[in-house]
């Protein structure tokens, strides 16, 4: 195999100095970021060959009748983040089924994808931002090599690559899947596409966010399921600002292909070139290392607390998913904003409201359907019913649907 001296010597005698100095640059940019993860390391070996999703197994084929204490509960997840949505709403739905009387043990499973973490630091971070219910179950790290240990009435994996240490677990548990994205198109067509995709093989139930996501596992991979509706956290989110706004909000996260950066800039860029009176808010990440061609308010990945000041600044805001849609828009719109989104099955099937402008998604099309959002004459009124359309939601509902579903899947023969 040629060396890696080798290599430039001869990108250099076959392209010129430029074209060596891109492809030195493209390499070391690859070998030192930090979201580029080698192909199934996202999951334990172990679990993977264990698993033959090829031989139906029936892990939910009896009724389990409620315990006096409660179903005995582990879920299955991976590490969370200070400001990761994902992590956040999966221990939101824990802390319902927990508050509901049923005993939670949560197992931690990190791979070498994912940093080492230690359950004193990982509940340590949880206590240190707002956006983390309490859990006052069991933390612990899972071991591939002593599986889920413990007596449970059921197991929830909360990720693709859980699923298969969920499998694993003897016992006779009931397998559930709390499904928050279509994981499979996080990745490219590979190992990883093909490990994901089988996750929804495994015969287990799924509690799915939204109905767009539940209907489709259902119709692709015969996987029976419910769903609960999205809602607004309303002691976060509110309507203050009721002046005319001439700001908007994009919410950009680079490292997550999903959710399309680069082409809402463009967009950006664009309505930049016709409106530069406009002010940009950035909200999700740091893009201060990224070639952004417009001026803005870089907020970065900013603490829960603080987004209902920037969401009041804005009349609308661009919101794009190419999977399952974020909870951004209905939160947004808690706050006055009319969220832009990307007009396809996935968004629609989520979020059906009059007040979220469906657009086709093409840079001039989400331009106009900005400026025509900050142009409106009715701006302000427009801003308190969207808001209005909202505040009557509260996770407590969907908890509630949860929480049901749960407990007649425990008692059912599925």
């Amino acid at each position: 195999m040629m060396g890696r001296a080798a290599t430039v010597i001869a990108s250099v005698r076959d392209g010129g100095v430029r074209s060596a100095a891109w492809r030195s640059a493209k390499w070391v940019a690859g070998r030192l970021n930090a979201f580029r993860r080698a192909p199934l390391s996202s999951v334990y070996a172990d679990d993977l060959t264990a698993v033959d999703w090829s031989q139906p197994v029936s892990f939910n084929g009896a009724a389990v009748p409620r315990p006096a204490d409660g179903y005995r509960v582990a879920w299955i997840i991976s590490p969370p983040g200070r400001t990761s949505g994902g992590h956040q709403n999966a221990f939101r739905f824990m802390s319902f089924l927990e508050a509901a009387g049923n005993p939670t043990t949560v197992f931690l499973y990190s791979p070498a994808a994912y940093p080492k973490v230690s359950v004193q630091g990982v509940k340590r971070m949880m206590a240190e931002t707002s956006a983390f219910p309490e859990i006052r179950g069991e933390f612990r790290i899972y071991d591939p090599e002593l599986g889920l240990p413990g007596e449970f009435d059921a197991v929830i994996a909360c990720d693709w690559e859980t699923t298969y240490a969920s499998y694993r677990h003897g016992g006779g548990a009931k397998r559930f899947y709390f499904t928050q994205d279509f994981e499979p198109a996080f990745f490219a067509m590979g190992s990883d596409y093909a490990a994901a995709e089988n996750s929804y093989r495994l015969g287990f139930h799924g509690f799915s966010a939204g109905r767009w996501l539940a209907e489709k596992l259902t119709a692709d991979y015969g996987m029976s399921g419910d769903h609960y509706d999205y809602a607004v956290d309303r002691t976060r989110y509110s309507y203050e600002n009721t002046a005319p706004r001439n700001e908007v909000l994009f919410y950009a996260r680079p490292p997550t292909p999903r959710r399309a950066t680069e082409f809402g800039l463009l967009a950006l860029s664009e309505l930049h070139r016709r409106r530069p009176d406009v002010t940009i808010n950035l909200v999700g990440w740091d893009m201060s290392g990224y070639d952004v061609p417009f001026p803005y308010v870089n907020h970065s990945a900013v603490d829960i607390a603080a987004l209902n000041a920037i969401y009041n600044r804005c009349a609308a805001g661009l919101i794009l998913s190419l999977t399952n849609m974020s909870l951004l828009p209905i939160e947004v719109m808690g706050a006055g904003v009319v969220p832009i989104v990307n007009d396809a099955s996935n968004t629609r099937g989520v979020l059906d409201s009059p007040h979220v402008e469906f657009t086709p998604m093409a840079p001039g099309a989400l331009a106009d359907r900005m400026s025509a959002v900050l142009d409106r004459p009715d701006q302000a009124a427009h801003a308190a019913r969207i808001a209005r359309s909202v505040a009557e939601t509260d996770w407590s509902d969907p908890g509630a649907e949860f929480v049901a579903a749960f407990d007649r899947a425990m008692r059912a023969s599925l």
